[in-house]
């Protein structure tokens, strides 16, 4: 009875565990991203390297990880992509390969959220977007986008997924708990600033 759930939960943890960030970074020589800037290893980090392309590439595979990790699993049986997403998600943000040091999650979890409910991944997207454009500060934009979630299941009727998805914006906020204390001492640099972490 709980293999299927178990191996659905590990693999998914195991595929969002892949720090593409790190592993872009590294393969492209710029060496150890967790060195640079914030030392996140998300999108974000990488864009302060000065490489876009590869910036936008590890968005679009963090993306990616959460996305079919949910995919594959909901191939095998309708109930697992929930745990899939669950593991891909929390593989990211604390991944063994690096002493559970990883990113913090909002692209993996726009990911997870565009498998599970796609009118609630666009919503994710949009709200990211806007208020990266509005404010520039891409921990702003995640920390809405994922906030966002629960409240578009909410509305959507998905009321099944709004415990894991409030856990997630949850986890997403407390993993932004240093960019919060910047916000509010008003140190958090924007994105396109040359300022170092």
């Amino acid at each position: 009875m709980w293999v299927e759930p178990i191996l659905a939960l590990l693999c998914g943890y195991l595929l969002g565990s892949v720090p593409f960030g790190l592993l872009l970074t590294r393969m492209s020589g710029g060496g150890d991203l967790r060195q640079i800037g914030s030392g996140n290893i998300g999108a974000t980090n990488v864009l302060r390297t000065g490489n876009k392309g590869l910036a936008a590439l590890t968005l679009l595979l963090d993306f990616a990880k959460g996305y079919a990790a949910v995919v594959i699993a909901l191939q095998i049986s309708p109930g697992l992509g929930v745990l899939a997403g669950l593991g891909a998600f929390l593989g990211h943000i604390y991944p063994v390969w690096l002493r559970f040091q990883g990113g913090k999650g909002v692209a993996t979890l726009m990911g997870v959220v565009a498998a599970l409910i796609p009118v609630a991944g666009l919503i994710f997207a949009v709200t990211w977007l806007g208020a990266l454009a509005l404010w520039r500060y891409s921990s702003v934009g995640g920390m809405l986008a994922a906030v966002s979630v629960p409240i578009a299941a909410f509305v959507l009727g998905e009321y099944a997924m709004m415990p894991m998805f409030i856990g997630l914006a949850l986890l997403v906020l407390w993993k932004h708990r240093s960019n919060i204390e910047r916000l509010i001492a008003g140190e958090e640099p924007k994105v396109g600033s040359t300022k170092k972490a």
